[in-house]
């Protein structure tokens, strides 16, 4: 491959381990094998490689590629017809989504995420319906359109063996539901159905495929522990002791979630997680909304990182995390845009701007996020949460090279004072539009404004036809069940927050 000279007025590098971003003035990455050979000034960088084609220029800069650390679908369910209910509720309204082709649906996303300069992404399959060869076609279609557009992908297929719609077993609430509504309702559990030893025998077969891809691996993603039995998460613990990879699991994301812990276990979820042998610095806590000090104080201690979905948590009224606890801590905080962010898309620029602003606490000396903390959230912290920590989310010499090019004066028009530092205009002021190009593993994959190997307005107008024929038997049987069965799933949470206690789940600034 010829050399790469990519080069602009700013480039970020990194972070120290204190935190300070490390910035390079007119300076730029040599590019060679899809990886950073050398980073300088751009007359060193001419200097060293003669031959080396030059891009960029004084107009632009350049950041390590964003990582999405937590994502699972392509259209929105609000697109799909699902408003944005309480988590619990949710998923009974999901039941109603249409069926969406897996490749088509993971560009839609795709594009959504490179255009705002997001060049990996940590990808949890929640469900896929069928025996384990339908299970394990779903998961080469959503890989395969990673792979079409260029992306690099975490992907898994979730662990989950139990409690598919409420906090109690299928079965249990089948039960409870008037008789007419329970033969379409089993009928719909059994679709998502396998046996635990089905879904190792497809982690295994995945990992077979992909486990040492250049830009698609595969991870362990335990789905919660209200989705898991105590057999399951000793298998995810298992499966994590002996490949060695990373574990990204759902847990404590609304309070109903943190009262089923302490109505299975008697006390903390992540306790409970720690004792069959979860815990460590492999481990990422998606979401973490209702962790309590203890927990704060566990994940630390073990050296655990962090998932923030802000977006998701404001959405389905699921709480606001204790941000500021965790960097108190120095547990590392990635970020995750989840379904969709604020606007319904996945454009990490706007979510790094609400996680910024959603944790400035009242009072003067109150704790709030830096500019600096949230785009390290968004990258070295999310690059630790992927099976290829250690590769991205910086752009020092051996990194691969994934970066976005932004278009300076478009960040900054009409002006633009000085006296801020470049990280502080970066994720205050920079819009997706200003994203003039994104460089994966040394390819462009999107060059000033179009993308390179996907057209996506095909694309798009397969989805637009796809989804303006009439609704299937089958999707018509799904509305049906969902309205049906939306007040059961209700009322069986009715009075479920009793005795959850008084315990705050977190404090900040010396109050509760």
């Amino acid at each position: 491959m010829t050399d790469r000279i990519l080069w602009g007025a700013t480039l970020l590098e990194g972070f120290e381990a204190s935190g300070e971003p490390i910035l390079h003035e007119n300076s730029g990455i040599l590019v060679r094998d899809g990886r950073v050979a050398a980073v300088g000034a751009i007359e060193d960088l001419r200097a060293h490689s003669p031959a080396a084609a030059v891009e960029g220029g004084a107009d632009f800069a350049i950041t390590p590629g964003f990582i999405n650390a937590h994502h699972h679908v392509g259209l929105t369910p609000l697109q799909l017809g699902s408003p944005d209910h309480p988590l619990e509720l949710w998923f009974a309204s999901r039941l109603a989504l249409r069926d969406v082709d897996l490749h088509l649906d993971t560009l839609y996303s795709a594009f959504e995420m490179i255009e705002s300069g997001v060049t990996t992404v940590q990808h949890l399959h929640s469900r896929a319906p069928g025996s384990p060869e339908d299970v394990l076609a779903s998961a080469e279609k959503v890989i395969g359109a990673y792979r079409a557009i260029g992306m690099r992908a975490s992907y898994s297929m979730a662990l989950r063996d139990q409690n598919r719609l409420v906090y109690e077993a299928d079965q249990d609430f089948v039960a409870r539901v008037p008789e007419e509504l329970r033969p379409a309702l089993t009928a719909y559990f059994a679709r998502f159905t396998l046996p635990l030893s089905d879904q190792v025998a497809i982690f295994d077969e995945l990992l077979r495929r992909h486990g040492e891809a250049e830009r698609i691996r595969v991870q362990i993603a335990p789905a919660n522990l209200h989705w898991l039995s105590d057999e399951a998460l000793e298998t995810a613990a298992e499966l994590a002791g002996h490949t060695g990879l990373p574990i990204h699991m759902h847990v404590l994301e609304t309070p109903y979630q943190k009262a089923y812990a302490q109505k299975r276990t008697g006390g903390s979820a992540l306790l409970h997680l720690d004792k069959v042998g979860l815990l460590g610095p492999h481990f990422t806590i998606g979401h973490g909304v209702w962790m309590s000090e203890a927990d704060i104080e566990l994940a630390a201690a073990r050296g655990c990182c962090v998932c923030h979905n802000c977006s998701s948590n404001f959405r389905l009224k699921s709480g606001m995390a204790p941000v500021n606890r965790f960097l108190e801590r120095r547990i590392p905080v990635a970020l995750g845009i989840d379904e969709a962010g604020i606007n319904d898309d996945r454009d990490m620029l706007q979510e790094m701007r609400l996680v910024l602003r959603a944790h400035r606490e009242p009072g003067i000396e109150a704790p709030h996020p830096s500019t600096a903390q949230v785009l390290r959230m968004a990258t070295e912290h999310g690059a630790r949460t992927t099976p290829f920590a250690g590769e991205i989310g910086r752009l020092s010499p051996g990194m691969v090279a994934d970066c976005a090019l932004f278009d300076w004066k478009a960040v900054t028009y009409p002006y633009q004072d000085s006296g801020l530092g470049f990280v502080d205009v970066l994720v205050q002021r920079a819009k997706a539009k200003a994203v003039h190009s994104v460089m994966i593993g040394g390819e462009w994959v999107y060059r000033e404004g179009r993308f390179t190997k996907v057209d996506r307005d095909a694309a798009l107008a397969e989805i637009t036809a796809m989804l303006a024929r009439p609704r299937t038997p089958a999707e018509q049987e799904r509305i049906a069940l969902s309205t049906a069965v939306m007040p059961h799933v209700r009322r069986f949470y009715e009075g479920y927050l009793a005795g959850l206690g008084d315990e705050p789940h977190y404090r900040t600034s010396g109050r509760f």
